[in-house]
């Protein structure tokens, strides 16, 4: 297993679905072994790889998961002491995304779950915000922790369809039955846990029933995990079930592989390629990603603004530049709470009073001609 798994206390205390807690279940982050994006475009001419123009039109939901280009962040169901978000409080995340300094377009958003924290069933309150921003969504349902978190997400995904109608489901752009559950159930963690592949290829199925007839019935349907995960022997039937994969990426987290700065762009295409090669077509799209602006080192990683820079220079950049779809972690780790090692592209604080910790622009490649 290549994937270093994070610290109880790193769990604690960062908020997402790579870090974080929903409902009784808990997830932790993972960096897969992670050439650059042109050579990974180029070699779609004689290997499966990222299709950026077109995809395996088995059905159209197939069709509709080619890389579009899409632009997006991480958004937790909860701020780091738990508290859950409102409604407003994903519309203020949401509006400043779409006014970042010096970049533009970062108007997507991917959740973990359908389900507003600390309720059973009830749609998560991110809906009504991204209608209101007009914020497009990667819709997220967790299906680790018991056997009735796919009854509730599906639940939640029913009553949103139902509730908000097309304003809902025209913003959304895919939607992902569970999170690294592979990569969770393979480190067999009671504490921890995942979900084993056959259930889960059973969760996708209820998923694309539950849909059926609905105005989300041609939205391609995936699953987020690690890819030494959907390569494993066993796992990798998977992908016959799903219109496109998810890839999750932190070179921070390979200390086992030399995880200096210098050699993050090595080490994220390195796990790119690899669930390129395996994915039989089908386009991958890049669901989490970054470094750690602030907080602890990590072998010979460090965390800081300026390493955050150089990653969001050669792999963000190279990504939006190549049209894959993107969701960036994180806009923002520390809020209610200090976020150890810390992704967010904010420091804590009103997002609209706090400056981002590094620049957000990328060069062409015609300016360096």
């Amino acid at each position: 297993m290549v994937c270093a798994k994070k610290s109880a206390s790193a769990i604690a205390t960062v908020a997402t679905a790579a870090t974080s807690v929903y409902q009784a279940s808990t997830a932790t982050g993972s960096g897969p072994v992670a050439t650059g994006a042109a050579a990974l475009i180029a070699s779609n001419s004689t290997s499966p790889s990222i299709n950026t123009t077109s995809a395996v039109a088995t059905t159209s939901a197939s069709a509709s998961a080619a890389n579009t280009g899409i632009k997006g962040f991480n958004y937790a169901a909860f701020f780091l002491d738990y508290t859950a978000k409102k409604q407003a409080d994903f519309e203020y995340e949401f509006q400043r995304a779409q006014a970042l300094t010096n970049t533009t377009g970062w108007n997507s958003a991917r959740l973990y779950t359908m389900i507003q924290y600390d309720t059973t069933n009830t749609p998560i309150e991110a809906i009504p915000a991204a209608i209101s921003t007009n914020t497009s969504l990667l819709l997220g349902l967790w299906v680790s922790g018991s056997t009735s978190a796919i009854t509730n997400e599906i639940a939640a995904l029913k009553s949103a369809i139902s509730t908000y109608g097309t304003e809902f489901t025209d913003l959304v752009q895919g939607i992902s039955v569970g999170s690294e559950d592979l990569y969770r159930d393979a480190e067999g963690d009671s504490s921890d846990p995942g979900v084993a592949v056959d259930d889960l290829i059973d969760y996708i199925s209820q998923v694309r029933t539950a849909i059926e007839g609905t105005s989300l019935a041609d939205i391609p349907v995936g699953h987020v995990d690690t890819y030494d995960s959907f390569e494993n022997a066993t796992n990798i039937k998977i992908i016959n079930d799903i219109d496109w994969l998810g890839f999750d990426g932190y070179p921070y987290w390979e200390s086992s592989n030399g995880n200096a700065i210098e050699n993050a762009h090595e080490l994220f295409y390195n796990g790119l390629n690899k669930t390129n090669a395996i994915a039989q077509g089908k386009p991958v799209w890049i669901t989490e990603t970054g470094w750690p602006t602030a907080g602890e080192n990590f072998g010979e990683a460090v965390a800081s603004a300026a390493n955050a820079r150089t990653y969001w220079k050669e792999v963000a950049c190279e990504l939006v530049a190549s049209n894959i779809n993107l969701w960036y972690y994180d806009l923002q780790e520390s809020q209610n709470g200090e976020a150890n090692p810390d992704f967010g592209i904010f420091p804590a604080g009103d997002l609209f009073a706090v400056q981002e910790r590094f620049d957000l622009s990328c060069v062409s490649s015609a300016s360096l001609l």
